[in-house]
């Protein structure tokens, strides 16, 4: 029977990894459609660039950055496409695709945000080093076992909050990350030509099609099915039985009240409901639920994408029209944002150690550490890479070629003929 079991686990393992692998071609749906059409082809062009060289880092050495030294130092060791020193019940092979498509996801957000004037040859640049150092350490520290989550009695976590960093499926390490660094890029970029005009005002590039961003929303509903309740990583016997079936209702409960959120909030705000923002808004409540899908019941799952719909509209209308950063797909507010809010509570509305529950302020202090040392890492190393870019070769095409579209340009085809 544990060989059933663990034969069953495994294709739970796998059959969750291709639900997140779905999500790559949500992510490449769902940019396409908020952004103009003359870009199209680039676009969906960037989302196969991060599967194909996440998935061959990640092999060669990123899963040993993540997963070696059992946990210990600042970075784990690089396998050179050497898998046996990973030792665990499901088969090695498995498990290394299952954290492949979560690397690939990180390195796919930015992409949003830094769309219709980034140089292709830069982009191949940057995706390559979120792949290969940025993700992997501060996935070291957290699920690699390092620092963060090591819950030894004399470790660091312990002895000055009494809980260790918990994110279950990745608001922090692999959301918010990638919000932060599709912020920095989008500042190091700067807006796209005609954004704003000579008085600092906001104008609205609308997309070219709606129809392909709520696909794109659908499908990566879809996907995260597998990449919440798959990071439970189990399916047999009732604990597990139990978990992902719990994590399957909180997560779709914060998605469903993300999207009512933002709708009555742009309905109230605007004077209709808007769908596009309705559509992040949908997205704003997964992000946020990622982190403690495992570990809020339904109400917190509830106020947890309530909260993260109402937010996020205020949160891409403030670094549009107030810090005048031009971001196409909303990336840094519904990633960023809505993945920093969502480890916060966690903290707050956790059953077994939040503070709403009577367990006092130690969780909630290790969630928002650990939140604060994430994503300064991912700013840090943010500006180092794309200002390092800019300086050496250059992040943004010509005026010439984003006016006309990168498609033509860059790689001499179009989507739509």
């Amino acid at each position: 029977m544990n060989e059933v079991g663990i034969s069953l686990d495994t294709v739970w393992m796998l059959l969750a990894a291709m639900l997140v692998f779905w999500m790559q071609p949500g992510f490449a749906l769902c940019e396409a459609g908020f952004t103009r059409s003359k870009n199209t082809a680039n676009i969906l062009f960037k989302n196969f660039v991060d599967f194909m060289l996440g998935s061959v880092l990640f092999f060669f050495v990123g899963f040993g950055f993540m997963f070696g030294s059992d946990g210990a130092g600042f970075i784990g060791a690089p396998n050179w496409g050497d898998l046996s020193f990973y030792k665990s019940d499901l088969p090695v092979e498995g498990f290394l695709m299952f954290e492949t498509v979560f690397c690939a996801t990180s390195a796919t957000i930015v992409s949003g945000a830094m769309a219709e004037r980034t140089k292709f040859s830069m982009y191949i640049v940057y995706s390559f080093f979120i792949s290969l150092i940025i993700y992997p350490v501060e996935g070291h520290w957290t699920w690699g076992g390092g620092w963060l989550c090591n819950d030894a009695a004399e470790s660091f976590m312990m002895t000055t909050f009494g809980h260790v960093f918990h994110d279950f499926a990745g608001s922090a390490i692999v959301h918010s990350v990638g919000g932060v660094l599709a912020l920095i890029g989008a500042i190091a970029l700067g807006p796209r030509r005609g954004k704003y005009d000579a008085n600092g005002k906001s104008r609205a590039i609308p997309g070219h099609s709606l129809i392909l961003a709520a696909l794109g929303v659908f499908i990566l509903w879809m996907g995260w099915f597998g990449f919440n309740p798959g990071s439970q990583l189990a399916a047999t016997g009732e604990v597990n039985r139990i978990a992902i079936s719990h994590v399957f209702l909180t997560t779709n409960l914060a998605a469903a009240c993300g999207g009512i959120a933002t709708m009555f909030v742009t309905w109230m705000k605007y004077g209709k409901p808007s769908f596009s923002l309705t559509l992040n808004g949908v997205l704003a409540g997964l992000v946020g639920i990622t982190a403690g899908c495992d570990a809020v019941d339904a109400w917190g799952a509830i106020i947890i994408g309530l909260v993260c719909g109402i937010v996020l509209v205020y949160a891409i209308e403030f670094i549009d029209r107030k810090l005048h950063i031009d971001d196409p797909v909303g990336a840094s507010s519904v990633h960023g944002v809505c993945g920093i809010l969502g480890t916060l509570m966690t903290g707050l509305f956790s059953v077994s150690e939040g503070l709403f529950y009577g367990h006092g302020w130690g969780f909630l202090g290790a969630e928002a550490f650990g939140i604060l040392i994430i994503d300064l890492w991912a700013a840090v190393t943010g500006v180092i890479l794309f200002y390092s870019i800019k300086k050496i070769h250059g992040l943004r095409v010509s005026a010439r070629i984003e006016d006309e579209g990168l498609d033509i340009y860059e790689h001499g085809e179009t989507c739509y003929n």
